[in-house]
């Protein structure tokens, strides 16, 4: 059989050689239209079925939950999709472009509450998929976490090129699944009832928009570690619109499905997600085959947040020491550690799952937004799209090692939102007033993105390297696009 190969004369390894440093234009291979399998695979699961169901769950109609998680998984796909056109053009993981905003150094504040995603993720992922492992298997639901969290693991060390198989073959097998399960719920409901309540009412409307949001935004800090392998030549617009095409469709039909199933089945559905939903398509073969499908959906996301999450840890720990890459045991010890923190999660909350994940979301959506906000700003509109890459990992060069006056807007953005979110265990004095509703990410997105334009121009015109002047550094380093 024969390997795989990057470009003419150069063989390929299955296992990913590597990290946070810059892939180069001889290793760069594939097509913008690999995000739209791997992004449509990663939301055709049990997660985004329960996300949409939780619009339902917490008092929203079926229409206007339909509605309204439709406009969430638009804007944040949007703006995710945002993030993953960087990667082709910098050939760097997400989360290294951030240096450029907050220093190599000063980076660190937002990462390490994307590692706490990326955990939290990993666990509440974790839950589903080993309800299904445990049928699949007849060993139970704990043994169930244990099997799918080391099996997650070993892929995420494998790396790039295994996560975009796994991609495809997910997103083939997933939508089967989804179209036969969308087949056998239509044939037990009557639609027209579902969604006849048209009753509007504006905070559950925009708890289901911030929902699939925030479902969406937080792909934001990992979404460009997938397209970084991607040739330099490959359009920004297609690496854009297939991202958020594959990641809006396939998240809005598992959110759709979950809606339907919520608002019809009540409490059959709560008790026991994943038994539901398999219940729902039958027995015999055809449940193992769901429960199976279920298992390889969570598998792909999963991976997604585990190397998404050993990403992050390296680019925390080299801004201290100058570190661009690693070796394979210390990759594997990276993941490990990750994969031992979720499965912990995963195990200690497993009995109040619900609850707990609607309330992780929204608190991920009120300091990512911040991020994505600053991040966007810079490289689209300071910047211009060029960055200078040596001084990404230098903390004495242009980008210094800390950016106070970036981290105070990062602050600001976080501090802003506080008077609009109502989570279960805060609300801000402004939530009654509007009805209950909750708009604090859009204050979030709105408010950071103003002021860090205004403090980037400031900083450039009094004296600070422009974004624009870097980009002979970047041009000698990496040559033209």
């Amino acid at each position: 059989m024969a390997e795989p190969v990057d470009s003419p004369g150069r063989t390929a390894s299955l296992v990913e050689r590597r990290s946070i440093d810059v892939v180069p234009d001889a290793e760069r291979h594939g097509t913008a239209f690999s995000q739209f399998t791997l992004w449509l695979g990663a939301n055709l699961q049990i997660t985004a079925v329960v996300t949409g169901a939780l619009a339902v769950v917490f008092g929203g109609g079926a229409f206007w939950s339909l509605v309204g998680l439709v406009v969430g998984n638009l804007l944040g796909g949007a703006v995710m999709a945002l993030h993953s056109a960087q990667g082709p053009r910098l050939g760097l993981p997400q989360m290294i472009s951030s240096r450029a905003q907050f220093g190599v150094r000063g980076a660190v504040v937002p990462l390490l509450l994307v590692i706490v995603m990326y955990v939290g993720f990993f666990a509440s992922g974790s839950v589903l998929a080993g309800q299904a492992v445990g049928e699949l298997t007849h060993l139970g639901e704990t043994p169930g976490i244990v099997i799918f969290a080391l099996v997650t693991a070993v892929t995420a060390t494998i790396g790039y090129r295994i996560i975009h198989a796994l991609g495809r073959v997910a997103s083939v097998i997933c939508a089967l699944a989804f179209v036969y399960l969308g087949v056998r719920l239509l044939d037990r409901v009557d639609l027209t009832a579902v969604l006849h309540d048209r009753a509007f009412h504006l905070p559950m409307f925009l708890l289901a928009i911030s929902l699939s949001a925030s479902w969406q935004l937080a792909f934001g800090p990992y979404v460009a570690d997938y397209s970084r392998y991607l040739p330099r030549t490959t359009s920004a617009r297609a690496t854009f619109w297939w991202t958020l095409t594959g990641s809006a469709l396939g998240s809005q039909w598992s959110m759709a499905f979950g809606v339907l199933v919520a608002a019809t089945a009540g409490d059959a559905f709560l008790d026991n997600q994943v038994g539901y939903v398999v219940g729902l398509g039958g027995t015999g073969l055809i449940a193992s085959f769901l429960y199976f499908t279920i298992a390889l959906g969570k598998l792909t996301i999963n991976v997604l947040n585990t190397y998404g999450g050993f990403m992050s840890m390296v680019t925390s720990v080299s801004g201290f020491r100058a570190q661009k890459t690693i070796g394979p045991r210390t990759r594997a010890l990276y993941i490990g550690g990750i994969m031992v923190a979720g499965t912990v999660v995963a195990l200690a909350g497993k009995d109040s799952f619900l609850t707990s994940f609607k309330d992780f979301l929204l608190f991920l959506l009120t300091f990512f937004t911040p991020w994505s906000a600053i991040n966007l700003v810079d490289y689209y509109l300071i910047s211009r799209e060029r960055y200078d890459i040596p001084a990404l990992f230098d903390p004495r060069g242009r980008y210094g090692a800390w950016r106070w006056d970036a981290l105070a807007v990062y602050v600001l953005g976080v501090l802003a939102q506080l008077p609009f979110l109502a989570t279960s265990f805060y609300t801000g004095p402004l939530v009654a007033p509007l009805g209950g509703a909750d708009i604090s990410w859009l204050v979030g997105l709105a408010v950071p993105a103003v002021v860090f334009f205004v403090v980037a121009r400031a900083r450039n015109t009094g004296g600070s390297p422009t974004a624009e002047s870097g980009a002979a550094a970047y041009l000698e380093n990496h040559g033209r696009p």
